[in-house]
């Protein structure tokens, strides 16, 4: 568990409706049963202080760090898609994105982890491709010093959907209900305070269904087959996840009122 990785899980799935901000202490009590070390969480902070994802801010528990506005957009796209809140209608186009890369490396590298991120693939060389236009796509190039224009196209000879590697998305989502059951089962027992292990078990599952957001693109149902297995594994995830989220919730509020407490005259 890459700490960095920890803390966006933090900051999407507990603390936006939390004001969007956490004391540094609570981070570190909130990622301790999920194995990332106080080290750890103040590095990973430092990190993303630099490439604005968190800014500083005074609380009164002491000093807290804020999610900027870059990192609430790229939240809210995340968790659109990870809980399935939007039930988005397809009118049968593709947008196609021709981006004129910058010139560093390391930039590149970045937009196209990005790219991928938000669900577009590359269809061909620096043209990406994507069943929905992604809001965040203005701001990520923005971030990267790259421009892009745009382009919608009504139908293809055949949908592109090959630039997507659907036979591992399948053979993923087939294994995903064992995955999750093994691994919700394995941290329940890891504790002995329910609350705690209850968090811990939502937090890695939150945590390992995320990683879909790199390969599923969210295809509308006319282009799936009907046996799609995500369909199966959507519904195996938000069961778990609504199950441990009480529990989880109560832990949460814990680890940061303690703070709050701390600092009471």
């Amino acid at each position: 568990m890459h700490a960095r990785s920890a803390l966006f899980d933090v900051y999407g799935d507990h603390l936006r409706n939390r004001g969007d901000q956490a004391p540094v202490a609570g981070l570190i009590r909130l990622l301790d049963p999920v194995g990332v070390a106080a080290p750890a969480v103040r590095t990973a902070i430092s990190r993303m202080v630099s490439e604005d994802w968190l800014e500083p801010v005074a609380l009164g528990g002491g000093r807290g760090y804020r999610a900027t506005t870059r990192a609430i957009r790229r939240l809210d796209e995340a968790a659109d898609r990870i809980y399935r809140q939007t039930d988005r209608h397809w009118d049968g186009s593709w947008q196609l994105v021709f981006v004129t890369p910058p010139h560093d490396r390391a930039a590149r590298i970045r937009l196209r982890a990005d790219l991928a991120f938000m669900g577009y693939a590359e269809l061909a060389g620096d043209v990406w491709v994507s069943p929905f236009p992604r809001r965040e796509l203005t701001s990520v190039l923005e971030h990267a010093g790259a421009s892009a224009r745009t382009a919608n196209a009504d139908r293809f000879d055949s949908p592109p959907t090959e630039a997507w590697d659907l036979s591992a998305l399948r053979a993923a989502y087939d294994a995903w209900p064992a995955v999750a059951n093994s691994l919700v089962e394995r941290h329940e027992t890891t504790h002995d305070d329910p609350d705690k292990a209850a968090f811990a078990a939502r937090f890695h599952l939150v945590h390992e269904w995320r990683k879909f957001l790199f390969a599923d693109p969210g295809l509308p149902d006319e282009l799936l087959p009907e046996d799609w297995p995500g369909r199966r594994a959507s519904e195996a995830f938000h069961r778990e996840a609504t199950r441990l989220k009480p529990s989880a919730d109560l832990f949460v509020s814990r680890c940061l009122d303690l703070d709050r407490a701390d600092s009471t005259p």
